[in-house]
């Protein structure tokens, strides 16, 4: 069985990745959730993963880091991971590797803190941008395929990858029109998606650096995760 060593399920948008994909197609694997800034032992990643970075994925004697590389591998050894179809196979692909390597106005304004609800200071023209290329990337896939996934009527992972925006879009309510809101309620409401969330909500445990960056962006409306008892 696979081991997936992510960090926190409130910050850790990476981690989610791999975690909803395997989780939603009912691939078992192994859970070590290691949290962020642990200040013990801050090098605590770098024990199991090379980049000291989650997620992180074990399979005996072979260590896969960076999310895309843990999705490749698992899609090697599994069937679902990835369209059937070649056209839908490469659309996803495409769109997969543009969430990973793209959308940084997206990723630094609206940082991934599942708990909150925030009111943006601002919505740069960069975000507008991201947002823009969102929608079209997202209204290509559906029209495409059918919906109500991004390639057709099966979740996989090119619907995994965006799943982190889905919590960002519950966080920050961006500027988006209604079929990119019905897209990212669609992830929400998977199963794997309800597990990931009240897991997040239930964690204790902050990190100054997550937290800076959200209270630095916009306005806290609401705070809806657990606080650590006496």
């Amino acid at each position: 069985m696979f081991d997936l060593y992510i960090g926190n399920k409130n910050y850790s948008s990476w981690s989610l990745r791999p975690w909803v994909l395997m989780r939603e197609l009912g691939i078992p694997f192994h859970e070590i959730l290691v949290p962020f800034g642990g200040a013990a032992n801050p090098d605590a990643f770098r024990a199991f993963s090379p980049t000291g970075k989650v997620p992180c994925l074990v399979d005996g004697t072979t260590t896969v880091w960076d999310s895309l590389a843990i999705t490749e591998y698992v899609g090697e050894r599994h069937a679902g991971v990835w369209p059937a179809e070649a056209l839908a196979r490469a659309w996803a692909r495409s769109a997969a590797a543009e969430m990973h390597s793209g959308f940084q106005a997206l990723r630094n304004a609206c940082g991934m803190n599942c708990g909150l609800r925030i009111t943006l200071h601002e919505v740069s023209n960069a975000l507008r941008r991201d947002l823009a290329r969102l929608e079209s990337l997202w209204g290509d896939g559906l029209a495409r395929f059918g919906g109500p996934f991004l390639t057709g009527t099966r979740f996989c992972a090119v619907d995994a990858f965006f799943a982190p925006v889905a919590f960002r879009i519950q966080t920050y309510e961006p500027p988006l029109g209604a079929e990119a809101r019905r897209y990212a309620a669609q992830l929400l409401a998977l199963p794997a998606m309800q597990s990931w969330y009240a897991a997040a909500l239930a964690e204790t445990w902050r990190d100054a650096e997550h937290e800076d960056e959200v209270r630095a962006v916009g306005t806290w409306r609401a705070d809806l995760r657990a606080v650590a008892g006496p």
